[in-house]
């Protein structure tokens, strides 16, 4: 009997192991996630993805340079697009090493733009884009996997008691050309 018995037991247990590992994972399913959203300053040129109350991570970009400035404002996330391609005046660049979107691109809804890759690196920390908000292409694939589509963006062009939170109070970064002018 005790033969009949033991591959009963194993099944039992197995199958016991299999239902509460199903139970856990229609539980997760079941569990919204806290929304999050992007806050962004465009005078320290940094992005924070904000859970609550509590930054989830930080991360460096380029902003608008001043003859194309990042819009301020609260935004959604209204597309998620891996290995995007670029659409210029009278070019089209497919995804790869030279697309300037980079790898990624999460569109704003204001029309044109977004969060995305670059395919110059060098420009983070600067104010160098289009008015878009650039991040390396390690980063955004990492902050593509935090954010959703319908998630919000705040684009913010000063200093706020909230963003001292955020992202400390050291002064902000001053953009190039004002360093510039400060040398000469």
């Amino acid at each position: 009997m005790q033969r009949v018995d033991e591959p009963l037991r194993k099944l039992a247990a197995l199958t016991s192991v299999m239902l509460m590992a199903v139970a856990e994972a229609v539980a997760q399913e079941n569990t919204p996630r806290l929304s999050r959203r992007i806050v962004v300053s465009i005078p320290d040129r940094k992005l924070a993805v904000v859970e609550g109350d509590h930054v989830v991570r930080i991360f460096e970009t380029a902003v608008g340079a001043p003859k194309s400035p990042s819009p301020t404002g609260t935004f959604q996330i209204v597309n998620h697009v891996a290995d995007p391609t670029w659409y210029g005046p009278g070019k089209i660049v497919p995804p790869g090493k030279c697309n300037p979107l980079g790898t990624r691109w999460m569109g704003l809804s204001l029309k044109g733009y977004g969060i995305h890759g670059t395919n110059r690196p060098d420009s983070i920390g600067h104010n160098a884009s289009h008015g878009c908000i650039r991040m390396r292409n390690r980063e955004v694939e990492v902050l593509f996997q935090m954010v959703a589509v319908g998630d919000q963006v705040e684009l913010h062009g000063e200093r706020t008691p909230e963003l001292d939170r955020i992202f400390g109070t050291a002064a902000p970064l001053a953009p190039a050309t004002e360093l510039i002018a400060q040398i000469q």
